[in-house]
C-alpha cells in the first residue's frame, strides 16, 4: 500500500532520529556526534551570529554538550524559586567545523534533541530557524548553507528570560547529531512499527515508512524490510530471512508513504521482566544499489485497559507502581549524560518502581531508549499548561502545539515502553464551564489519535476538575485524588483512571479534599481496586525548582534525593511493590536538620542511625517498614539488651509496625519472619567519630569518548570501617590527567555552593562526585581531602578506547 504523506513538510522537518547509541554509519547514512568543540556566551550579541569567528573578544568559553548554563551559576537569593534561585537570560552558542567536499550533493542536516528554550540557529550567518519549545527535538536541512570543502559557523541564540513552574535548565541542554545521507532517504524518524496482530503463534508487524526524495527529478526505488536482532544478525523463519520489498514512485522535491507486512511466528513478546525488542532495517535501493540504510528497534507487545480490570500487558494484569520525574539530575541540571540516566532508571527499577510519568515534557530520546531495555513503562507527556493560565507556553500553544505534538508522537511512537501518551496536566481548561476547554480538549486528543493511535491519550486533572472536561478522554489521571476515584467510578464506571500523583506518605479522606493529613498509603487504593490502573509518586526523586522558599533550592519529599540516595521513608513503598523481603529499620525525629520540603509532600523526618545527639532519655519512635508478616526488635535498655518481642504487620497500618522507647546508644536490631520463619534483617548502630573514608565508584574504567561517567560516593566511617552519618566534614577534590569534573554534590537542597565547585561539605555523612571521561585514552587520577583525616584518599580512573 503506498499513500501520500498526510502531515505537512513543516511539521516533518521537527522529527529526530531512530535513535541508535552513539555516532554510526550504515550505507549511505552518518550520525555524527555533534557535541564536541562549542563555545558559549552568557548574554546577547547582535553581531555574533556574523562569519569572523572570535571567541576571545566576547569572554567565550569553551564547552561541551548537553550543557546547562544555569547549573553552574552562583544561587541567587533575587531569583525565581521556580528555576531554584537561578537566572535564566539568553545565552549564544558557536561552533566551527569543516565540511568534506565529498558531502556535496547530499543531504547535510543537523538534529538538537532539545534546547531550552526559544532557540534561533543560523549557519554562515543565515537564519536556518527558529523553535519555541524547550523539550521536544527539532530538525534543519542545512545543505544549502554549507560551504563544502571549506570550515562552517554555526550559531545558536538561546532566550530563556521566561519562567516555568520548575527548574528547566538553560542551553542546549540534550544531544546534537550532524546527519549525512543520499538525496534519497528514509525521512528523519520516518518509520512507524505496530503489532496490530499479536498472539502466542504469531504477530503480524506493520512497517510504514516515509521516503524523501530532494532531487530534482522523480525517483523510482525499492523498500526493503528485514528484520534483524540485537547484534543485526537476520531473523530466520522456516531457514528465510524475514523481510519483505515494495516497489515505490516518488515525485520530484516530495516525500510518500509505503505500507509493508512482516509476520513473526512465536513472537518474544516485550515485558518489563524481558524487555526484548526486534529491530527493522529499511534499505532503500535504486537500480539494485543500495542508497539509504535505517534501523528501528521496537517491540512486540499488546496493551489492554479495562474500567473493571485495570491494565494488561501482554495479557497479563500489571498496576502501575510509578513515579513522575522531572528531567533534571541535580548537580548535573538538566545536561544529562546517558550514563547518569542509566544510573538513575536502573536505581528506580530496582527500588521496585515499573513505570515512570515523564513531568511534563518529552524526555530525552536516550531516557526512552534506556527504559525499553531496563523494561520501565512510560507515560510521554506534552505540555503542562495548555493556553489558560500557563506560564510560558499559553503565548505559544495556538501556533505550536500541533507541531509539538507531532514532534513528541514521531520522534517517540516505536518505543514499546511508553504505554500512555499524555497531553497536558492540571489545565486550567479543566474549570471552564464555557465549553472552551472540552472543546480544546477533544481537539488535542483527535489529533492524537489521527497520529497514533495505539495508545490511548489521558490528561492529567487537577481536583474539582469538572466531570464533564475529564469524560473527553481516553484515561483520566487523578492528582491527589485517590477518594475522589472511588467516587467517581460509581458515577462514570467506564472511565479509565490512574493515580497521576499521590503523595509520598499522607493522603486525603474526602474526594474534595487533598489536604487531610492523613499517614496512609496510597497504594492501599491501588492494591484494592481493580479499576484504578496504578499510581505515581510526586515524585520519584528530589528536583530543583518549585522551592517553598529560600535557603531551600527545589523540591525535597521524595524517596531519593539528588544523589539517587535511598531514603529511610522509600521502604514505605519498597515493602508494598515488592515480593523479597524487606525489612527497614528507622527512627522518627522530627528536630532533625533536614529540608522537610512542602506540607502536604511531607513525611515524618526519619534517620537511619544510632548516633543522635541527646542524653535525656526520651523516648522516640523506631520504625520498622516491611512485607514480613512479623517483625522482632532487640535494643538497649537500661544497662542491658533487651528482646522486645515479636510483633504482628497485620496489627499496624501501612505496613509500618511502630516501637516506642527510650533513645540509647548501642545496637538496635530489627528480625523480619514470614510464615515463622526469619528472613532478613536490618539494624542501627552507634559509631564512632569520623577518622577515614571511602571512595565508591561504580565504574573504574571508562570509554574514552568523553562522555562516559564514573559516580563516586564519597562516604565517611569510623576507625572501625562503619558508615558515619552524624559528624559531617569538608571535602576538597582535585583531578589530574584526563577526564573532568561534572558535579559534587551531597542532596542538601539548602546548600549554598555552586554545583561546580570542588569544594563541599557531606550530608549525613555522603557526597557524590561525578567525573567524566575525556576523548583520548590514559588515567585521571581523583584525589580527596577530607577535613580531620589526615591522609587523602586517591582513586585512578582509566580511559580506554
Amino acid at each position: 500500500m503506498v499513500r501520500q504523506r498526510m502531515i505537512s513538510r513543516e511539521i516533518i522537518i521537527l522529527l529526530v532520529f531512530v535513535f541508535l547509541p552513539g555516532s554510526y554509519t550504515m550505507a549511505n547514512r552518518q550520525r555524527i556526534n555533534f557535541d564536541f568543540d562549542w563555545w558559549f556566551h552568557l548574554g546577547d550579541e547582535p553581531d555574533a551570529m556574523k562569519p569572523g569567528f572570535t571567541p576571545s573578544a566576547w569572554k567565550w568559553e569553551a564547552v561541551q554538550l548537553p550543557h546547562d548554563w544555569c547549573v553552574h551559576l552562583p544561587f541567587d537569593r533575587e531569583a525565581k524559586p521556580e528555576n531554584g534561585f537561578k537566572p535564566g537570560g539568553v545565552g549564544l552558542y558557536k561552533k566551527e567545523f569543516h565540511i568534506p567536499l565529498s558531502y556535496k550533493g547530499k543531504a547535510v542536516s543537523i538534529v538538537f534533541d532539545g534546547i531550552y528554550y526559544q532557540s534561533t540557529v543560523y549557519v554562515n550567518g543565515e537564519k536556518v530557524g527558529f523553535h519555541a519549545y524547550g523539550y521536544t527535538s527539532f530538525e534543519y536541512d542545512i545543505s544549502s548553507y554549507l560551504k563544502y570543502g571549506e570550515d562552517n559557523l554555526i550559531t545558536v541564540h538561546v532566550n530563556h528570560t521566561d519562567v516555568s513552574r520548575w527548574y528547566t535548565g538553560s542551553g542546549i541542554y540534550r544531544h546534537v547529531w550532524l546527519q549525512v545521507t543520499e538525496p534519497l532517504h528514509v525521512t528523519t524518524w520516518g518509520t512507524y512499527v505496530t503489532t496490530p496482530e499479536v498472539s502466542k503463534d504469531e504477530a503480524k508487524v506493520r512497517i510504514r515508512t516515509s521516503v524523501t526524495n530532494k532531487t530534482a527529478q522523480d525517483e523510482s526505488v525499492q523498500v526493503l524490510q528485514l528484520l534483524v536482532n540485537k547484534q543485526g544478525q537476520p531473523i530466520k523463519m522456516k531457514g528465510k530471512k524475514l523481510e519483505t520489498t515494495t516497489s515505490l514512485h516518488i515525485p520530484a522535491n516530495d516525500t510518500m508513504d509505503v505500507e509493508q507486512y512482516l509476520v513473526v511466528d512465536n513472537p518474544h513478546c516485550w515485558s518489563v521482566d524481558d524487555p526484548y525488542r526486534y529491530f527493522v532495517r529499511t534499505m532503500i535501493k535504486k537500480k539494485g544499489k543500495t542508497v539509504d540504510t535505517y534501523q528501528t528497534p521496537f517491540g512486540i507487545r499488546t496493551l489492554e485497559f479495562s474500567s473493571t480490570e485495570g491494565f494488561k500487558l501482554n495479557g497479563q494484569p500489571m498496576k502501575f507502581k510509578g513515579v513522575n520525574l522531572h528531567q533534571d539530575a541535580g548537580g548535573l541540571g538538566t545536561a544529562i549524560p546517558d550514563r547518569a540516566f542509566e544510573r538513575r532508571l536502573s536505581i528506580l527499577k530496582e527500588f521496585g518502581c515499573n513505570a515512570v510519568r515523564c513531568s511534563h515534557n518529552p524526555p530525552a530520546p536516550e531516557f526512552l531508549e534506556i527504559c525499553d531495555t531496563l523494561g520501565l513503562l512510560v507515560i510521554d507527556e506534552a505540555f503542562d499548561a495548555w493556553k489558560t493560565g500557563s506560564l510560558y507556553y499559553g503565548k505559544l500553544f495556538d501556533e505550536w502545539w500541533q507541531r509539538d505534538l507531532a514532534d513528541m508522537i514521531i520522534r517517540d511512537r516505536n518505543h514499546p515502553s511508553i504505554i500512555i501518551w499524555s497531553i497536558g496536566n492540571e489545565t486550567r481548561e479543566a474549570f471552564l464551564k464555557t465549553g472552551e476547554g472540552i472543546k480544546r480538549g477533544r481537539m488535542m486528543q483527535d489529533f492524537v489519535h489521527q497520529l497514533e493511535p495505539t495508545r490511548p491519550v489521558m490528561v492529567a486533572m487537577a481536583p474539582n476538575s469538572l466531570n464533564q472536561f475529564c469524560e473527553v478522554f481516553d484515561i483520566v489521571g487523578y492528582n491527589y485524588q485517590e477518594t475522589r476515584m472511588l467516587q467517581d467510578h460509581l458515577t462514570y464506571p467506564k472511565r479509565l483512571m490512574l493515580g497521576s500523583e499521590v503523595y509520598p506518605y499522607y493522603t486525603a479522606a474526602h474526594p474534595t479534599s487533598s489536604r487531610d493529613y492523613i499517614p496512609y498509603n496510597s497504594w492501599n487504593y491501588v492494591k484494592d481496586n481493580d479499576f484504578i490502573l496504578g499510581s505515581f509518586i510526586w515524585a520519584g526523586v528530589d528536583y530543583l525548582g518549585e522551592s517553598v522558599g529560600w535557603p531551600s533550592k527545589g523540591w525535597a519529599s521524595c524517596p531519593f534525593d539528588m544523589c539517587m540516595v535511598e531514603k529511610p521513608v522509600a521502604a514505605y513503598h519498597r515493602a508494598v511493590w515488592n515480593d523479597e523481603p524487606v525489612l527497614k529499620l528507622a527512627i522518627v525525629d522530627n528536630s532533625l536538620n533536614i529540608d522537610p520540603g512542602k506540607d502536604h509532600w511531607q513525611y515524618p523526618l526519619m534517620v537511619d542511625n544510632l548516633n543522635l545527639p541527646y542524653t535525656d532519655d526520651r523516648v522516640l519512635e523506631y520504625r520498622t517498614m516491611t512485607n514480613c508478616d512479623s517483625v522482632r526488635l532487640i535494643a538497649p535498655h537500661a544497662k542491658r539488651t533487651m528482646d522486645f518481642g515479636v510483633r504482628s504487620t497485620k496489627d499496624y497500618p501501612n505496613n509500618t509496625i511502630v516501637w516506642n522507647q527510650p533513645y540509647r546508644p548501642g545496637k538496635v536490631l530489627a528480625i523480619g519472619y514470614k510464615n515463622g520463619v526469619e528472613v532478613c534483617r536490618d539494624s542501627l548502630v552507634t559509631t564512632k567519630k569520623t577518622s577515614a573514608f571511602k571512595l565508591i565508584a561504580d565504574k573504574t574504567i571508562l570509554k574514552a569518548d568523553g562522555q562516559d561517567l564514573s559516580h563516586i560516593e564519597i562516604k565517611l566511617c569510623d576507625e572501625d570501617g562503619r558508615f558515619v552519618q552524624m559528624d559531617d566534614r569538608n571535602l576538597t577534590v582535585q583531578l589530574e590527567g584526563e577526564g573532568r569534573l561534572l558535579a559534587l554534590d551531597n542532596g542538601d537542597m539548602r546548600r549554598d555552593i555552586p554545583f561546580g565547585s570542588n569544594k563541599l561539605k557531606t550530608f549525613f555523612g555522603r557526597a557524590l562526585l561525578i567525573v567524566q571521561s575525556a576523548r583520548v585514552p590514559g588515567v585521571l587520577r581523583v584525589k580527596v581531602e577530607t577535613e580531620g583525616v589526615s591522609q587523602p584518599y586517591i582513586l585512578d580512573i582509566t580511559m580506554k578506547e
